[in-house]
């Protein structure tokens, strides 16, 4: 007697494709495939497969039950189309587990090479001549001797050849070839190409090499062969090696966590890994030296700015409430600063020119990119001055400083390699009146942000202003904005009210690095000005001081040294140009 079929049932409607269902009645399956897969087909009293399913336009209402539905044998059509499927699913079956074999099969082989490798030791020969500890960077020939020319052997210290050192740093670059490893490592000051042989090559320690390991390495320093390259044009050949720390891999690997096509938010939440790049660690190198460039420029200017600390913590604003951090102090209402500029002009009486390197806080929902909620900023105010010495001042600044970066043949590589086009910016800036670029982007057609043409009373928007820079090509000095859109301690020129002794620094690429202004040195108008912006004048006591006991003429300015930096190294935002942004929701890591 011949075994019934089993019926498998497909249900396009109730069905599913999981492992919830079985192809009973009750549990039918979605798709004819699925059902194939799970109850393969055979020519011998194989699966009959059941359908059913809704047709189009049919009642949907509740007094339809699926008992009205009839399950029939899946078409002819239905069939072919499932069974071709069926094959390819197969045939793609067939060679996942023929490569899945493969990669077992070299991952045993693999295993195998490892286990080897573990058997190697290597140790240091006593017979070597004492290594001499030294930075990576280190290039001085009385201390390291490069050896070159031809040698039978990879190292070989007879006959006064080069210097056996010993170095550390971590794992920057690495590849192998046919019994020689490459490694070429950072320590923070320099790098330095190792060259591995023979059983260095062969440990376990180098078989599972990862970059960013930490090492000690040991070995004969030569010049690098013609034609070939290296850092410094040097390398290492190395008799003995130790890792120190032993870097992640595979999905922890450095180049998975920090892959510099990552979503922006992922690199800024692995920051710490970002900043071993070659361009990140090249930026903060360049950042130190600016800082460096500032204040030996200020020192040798004449006259001179003395560096002064002003405090973080404050109880005035600066640049208008909106924008400031607030927090409890000590049961009293206090502020993060968010310039330090009233505490220079106090300075100026006792101290003359003074300037400070300080972080400025603004409380800005800004997420353009070239806003930061924490930034560098440096500020100097200059006594008994006039605003055509205030801009003096400040273009002579900023070209020393460029002057000086640039006069540092590592500072000035790595300012080019991050910024091929720079150029030192030729003097005298473009000098220009608020009103003129009001005139110079009507007729360029460069609307408001509403799409509206510009008008006097504008506070220029940074797409507008960057857009003008850009074109012009050359820094400005964009001045005499009207009084209303800048800050209540701004002197107004003489020749007309409506304007004040202000100026703005606009650099191609970035925009404004740079603002500053002359101050009220008049104790009525300054009062005048409390009451204008509605500012109580009691906290501002110390401020308005100046003004009673011996006033002056006065100026001064703050310069944004991430936007310096952005502009000098080409980045495209200023978060690139922090060691750790913080920015509109970003306070982390």
């Amino acid at each position: 007697m011949a075994e019934s079929r089993v019926s498998v049932y497909v249900d396009e409607d109730q069905g599913t494709d999981d492992k919830s269902a079985d192809g009973s009645e009750q549990k039918p399956y979605k798709t004819l495939l699925f059902a194939h897969v799970q109850h393969p087909p055979s020519s011998d009293n194989g699966p009959q497969y059941l359908t059913r399913k809704k047709e189009p336009g049919a009642d949907q209402g509740p007094g339809v039950s699926e008992a009205n539905q009839q399950w029939v044998p899946a078409t002819t059509s239905a069939l072919k189309k499932a069974t071709k499927l069926y094959d390819q699913h197969k045939r793609k079956q067939a060679k996942g587990d023929e490569l899945a074999l493969r990669e077992k099969e070299e991952a045993g082989k693999r295993q195998h090479i490892l286990d080897e490798a573990k058997k190697i030791q290597i140790c240091q020969d006593p017979q070597l001549p004492k290594a001499v500890k030294v930075r990576l960077n280190e290039k001085d020939p009385a201390v390291i001797k490069l050896q070159s020319g031809q040698s039978e052997k990879d190292v070989d210290y007879s006959e006064g050849r080069g210097t056996r050192v010993r170095v550390t740093g971590r794992v920057h670059r690495f590849r192998s070839q046919k019994d020689v490893m490459f490694l070429t490592l950072q320590d923070g000051y320099g790098l330095l190409q190792c060259v591995l042989t023979g059983d260095l090559t062969k440990t376990y320690d180098a078989m599972t090499m990862t970059l960013e390991t930490s090492l000690e390495m040991y070995g004969e320093m030569w010049q690098v062969p013609p034609k070939q390259h290296a850092p410094d044009d040097r390398e290492l050949h190395a008799d003995y090696y130790e890792v120190i720390g032993k870097a992640a891999g595979d999905k922890e690997a450095i180049t998975t966590r920090a892959a510099a096509d990552a979503d922006p938010q992922t690199l800024y939440d692995n920051r710490h890994l970002v900043l071993r790049g070659d361009n990140a660690s090249s930026v903060m190198k360049v950042r130190a030296a600016l800082l460096r460039a500032f204040r030996q420029t200020y020192e040798e200017i004449t006259p001179s700015c003395l560096e002064v600390t002003p405090p973080c913590m404050v109880q005035t604003q600066v640049e208008g409430g909106a924008t400031l951090f607030a927090f409890d102090y000590y049961g009293q209402k206090a502020y993060l600063t968010q310039s330090s500029q009233l505490y220079l002009e106090t300075c100026l009486p006792s101290l003359g020119n003074v300037f400070c390197v300080a972080p400025s806080f603004r409380a800005e929902k800004s997420l353009t990119r070239r806003h930061l909620s924490e930034y560098t900023h440096v500020e100097a105010e200059l006594d008994f001055i006039t605003f055509d010495d205030l801009l003096a001042h400040l273009e002579l600044v900023m070209c020393r400083v460029v002057e000086l970066a640039l006069a540092n043949p590592q500072t000035a590589k790595m300012i080019l390699d991050l910024n091929p086009t720079f150029e030192a910016p030729e003097r005298p800036f473009k000098r220009m009146k608020y009103v003129e670029a009001i005139e110079w982007l009507n007729e360029h057609d460069i609307k408001t942000g509403e799409g509206e043409a510009h008008k006097f009373g504008d506070d220029i928007a940074e797409a507008a202003e960057r857009k003008m820079t850009d074109i012009i090509n050359r820094p400005i000095f964009l001045t005499h904005f009207p009084a209303e859109i800048k800050a209540f301690y701004m002197r107004k020129d003489p020749q007309d009210p409506r304007v004040t002794e202000s100026v703005d620094c606009l650099m191609p690429g970035v925009g404004e690095i740079v603002g500053g202004s002359m101050r009220m040195e008049d104790y009525d108008e300054l009062m005048e000005a409390y009451k204008r912006v509605e500012i109580d004048p009691t906290p501002y006591y110390w401020y308005t001081d100046q003004r009673k006991y011996g006033t002056s003429p006065h100026g001064g300015y703050g310069l944004g040294l991430e936007r310096f930096l952005a502009w000098m190294c080409g980045r495209f935002t200023v978060r690139e140009c922090s060691l750790y942004p913080r920015f509109t929701d970003r306070c982390t890591p």
